[in-house]
């Protein structure tokens, strides 16, 4: 008998010190992509330190595209710089991070979509989770109080646009925005703003998700009578098919509205979903996805680099309050180890200074094809610090929870 438990000893020591070797890969990587990360932001900053607006993307010529503060990414390079503090403690990343967070104040009223989540809980939420203020807690308190004006009673949900030819439009992007509204419930905000977040999850549970559990992209409702005037594609290749990082959108929203709330059926609703995601056919070897889950796979096909980042982050989360949380841990550390090598990865001074490339913004409008995007920069490092505190044992606190 000794000889046989000496035997499985030893396979269980072999198994442990590889499955250690296998999560080390990733943390081995780190600090070079950590490196390149701030090699690319810095030299960004001196591209547009004279633009009073913010980056977003590339132009044909390789320039930076930056946006007014309105634009639905502007919260995510200031949340970038934040990340890149939170990384390495640098004083200098916390003075840019706090600066390109400020001009984001004007918009702290903003009504006219639902961005407020995007541009503010990304940038003055992250500010708060790293240098606590009173003035960032009420610049958010009013962010969610905006938001919520957009909030539908007949529908139980908050409209997405204003523009036609939509009715009434709530796309699947609009979970992300949902933690905005459950912080300032509990930081001084209206309480109905909690339930005005769970409202729209819930609808958004019953309507929004296709026979095999993707999700759509826009619904568009009559707001008299509550029922579903069209469903479209928009940014997808078609209304029978899964855009990309409309799932991941989905995902993400749905773990972060557990985390929120509680709600087993949240919980259940982002396993189910990351198990469709993480087996569906079309999904490349190396885990990032086409632009389109339905796009014909082949060289040529446009991934997207950003919808990969966000379900990486959504699934380091769900693996550690999944039954089983292995395999979306695994799966996001595959994602995330093709994210940091050389197919993904931009070269020092290239890329205009941003980190990932091959990116797809909406290939249906022929707009940003296959290039730098700013929020597949900041979910990528979102995921790898959401990692990294799990693989060192620590407590890495989400903007959500942070009085």
């Amino acid at each position: 008998m000794k000889p046989t438990h000496l035997f499985l000893s030893s396979s269980l020591a072999f198994v442990l010190s590889a499955a250690a070797h296998a999560e080390d890969a990733l943390m081995a990587k780190m600090p070079a992509v950590f490196e390149r990360a701030s090699v690319q932001y810095k030299g960004m900053l001196e591209k547009v330190e004279s633009d009073p607006n913010l980056p977003r993307t590339i132009k044909p010529d390789g320039s930076v595209l930056t946006v007014k503060p309105e634009d639905w990414t502007s919260g995510f390079f200031p949340g970038n710089l934040w990340f890149l503090h939170e990384y390495d403690g640098s004083p200098m990343w916390k003075e840019k991070a706090l600066a390109y967070t400020r001009r984001l104040e004007v918009i702290r009223h903003f009504k006219g979509n639902h961005d407020g989540g995007f541009m503010l809980g990304c940038s003055y939420g992250n500010a708060l989770r790293l240098s606590p203020d009173d003035e960032h807690r009420a610049v958010l308190r009013d962010a969610a109080a905006a938001l919520a004006t957009r909030y539908r009673p007949s529908l139980g949900m908050i409209q997405s646009w204003d523009h036609k030819p939509f009715t009434c439009p709530v796309i699947i992007d609009n979970m992300m925005n949902l933690e905005l509204l459950t912080w300032a419930a509990k930081n001084g905000g209206d309480s109905k703003l909690r339930d005005i977040a769970i409202s729209h999850a819930d609808q958004t549970l019953k309507n929004h998700f296709r026979p095999d559990g993707t999700a759509y992209h826009v619904v568009d409702y009559d707001p008299k009578t509550g029922w579903i005037r069209a469903i479209y594609g928009m940014q997808g290749a078609d209304v029978r098919t899964p855009w990309a990082r409309g799932q991941a959108w989905g995902l993400y929203g749905y773990v972060m509205m557990h985390r929120e709330t509680g709600k087993p059926e949240y919980l259940d609703k982002a396993v189910s979903f990351a198990k469709v995601l993480m087996n569906h056919p079309n999904l490349p070897a190396d885990k990032v996805p086409y632009w389109d889950f339905g796009a014909k796979p082949g060289d040529d096909t446009p991934r997207d680099a950003s919808a990969a980042a966000v379900i990486a982050s959504a699934l380091v989360e769900l693996s550690q309050i999944a039954p089983d949380g292995k395999p979306f841990l695994d799966f996001a550390r595959a994602q995330l180890l093709t994210l940091s090598s050389p197919a993904f990865l931009a070269e020092p001074g290239t890329n205009g200074g941003f980190i990932l490339t091959r990116s797809t913004g909406h290939l249906p409008a022929k707009s940003e094809i296959n290039v730098p995007l700013v929020y597949a920069d900041y979910y990528f490092l979102e995921a790898l610090l959401r990692y990294r505190a799990i693989v060192k044992g620590e407590k890495r606190i989400h903007f959500g929870q942070v009085k």
